[in-house]
Formats: structure tokens, sequence, C-alpha cells
């Protein structure tokens, strides 16, 4: 099996970059909801590891424990959305020009749009979606969005995109495992993936094109 390829080996990030990532994830993991609740906020304003890099194997190691099942559902919801609170604040307080030399321009630029278009449904989108929602948190901030709004969008979104990981791994894991094991399940699951990336693609696209 060839070796991952990394942006490291690319020199697009320092050599350190994931033995420091590693190390910072496997210091969470020895915590246990702890260090879940430290990289789940810490992920929603700065650094870059997402909280699945816990939740999964957390989900899959407490398959049949409901009460814990809950638990690391309900760290991971609430200290996420707190994080974005702070990022939040970061955006009211500092305002674009500091977001401007920190955050890619285009992410704002659709980011922008997509508050503008969809109010709190967009933030309910970004916590939902692979949408960077530390950057959105920033942009709703700078705008001045209503926190309230911004808790309560943020707690449907981000409750639903855990929550579908606790029902899917947590509770339903074996029955997973055993679906994933047949051949039909992966066509049915790449023709969907492809039916619903190129219009999603195209949004993502128009929401940039849209501020231009």
């Amino acid at each position: 099996m060839p070796s991952t390829i990394r942006l490291t080996d690319m020199g697009l990030l320092p050599s350190g970059f994931w033995s420091a990532v590693d190390s910072f994830v496997e210091w969470a993991a020895d915590l246990g909801l702890p260090g879940l609740a430290i990289l789940s906020f810490t992920e929603a304003f700065f650094q870059p590891v997402p909280p699945e890099a816990l939740t999964l194997p957390m989900f899959i190691a407490e398959q049949g424990n409901p009460v814990m099942i809950f638990l690391i559902w309900a760290v991971v919801t609430f200290t996420s959305v707190a994080g974005a609170m702070v990022g939040w604040w970061l955006g009211k307080s500092l305002g674009r020009p500091v977001a401007d030399r920190l955050i890619n321009p285009k992410h704002i630029a659709r980011l922008d749009t997509l508050i503008s278009r969809y109010g709190d449904a967009g933030i309910f989108i970004a916590a939902i979606s692979p949408i960077p929602y530390k950057v959105l948190a920033w942009i709703a901030g700078m705008g001045e969005m209503d926190y309230r709004k911004f808790i309560v969008a943020g707690l449907w979104g981000r409750g639903l995109r855990f929550g579908i990981q606790a029902i899917a791994i947590g509770i339903w894991g074996n029955e997973l495992y055993d679906a994933l094991t047949n051949p039909i399940v992966w066509v049915v699951l790449s023709v969907v993936l492809i039916a619903v990336s190129i219009p999603a693609k195209k949004w993502w696209d128009d929401l940039l094109d849209e501020e231009e």
C-alpha cells in the first residue's frame, strides 16, 4: 500500500505539523471526555483538528452504552458551539481588517453571501456540513449577528451532525458495518454522493459569484 502523501511532504506545511497534530489528538484522547471538550472547543475557533478525530473512535468504543453515547454527543455539541461563540466575539471585536489577514478571501466572500442570503439557516448549514464553521462564526461576529440566534442555529446544526454519528456508529454500528460489506451498498452510496456533490459544488461556487 502506498504511503499517504501529506502537505508536509510537499513543502506546504512545517515538517513537524502532523506530529504535533498526532500528539495533540493522543493527548486529548487520553483525557477522555475532558479531552474531547478541549479539542471540540478549540476547533470551533482556531485549531484545524475536527472533533471527529475523537468522536468516531469514542462512539465505536462505546457501542451498546447509550449513557456514554449521549454524554459524548452532549460534550462535543455544546463545547463546539461554545468555541464558535469565541469566534463570534473575535469577529465582532477585531473586525474585517484582521479577518482579511488571517482568512482566505474566497472563504470570507462565500460565507458573507451565505449569511446575507440565508441568515440563521446559513449558520445551521455551516454547523452541519463541511463548511468551515470557525470562519462563519468570525464573519457572523463581524456582521454583529444576534448571538442568541447564532447559538440556537449552531446547537441545531452541531447537534444534528454529531447526533447522526452517535446513532449510526454508537447505536447501529454493527448493523452499519454489516451493510458496508455489501458491494451493492457501496454502489448506491457512490451514486448518491455524486448526485449530491454536483449541485452542492455549483451552489458553493454560486456563493462566490454572487459576491463578485
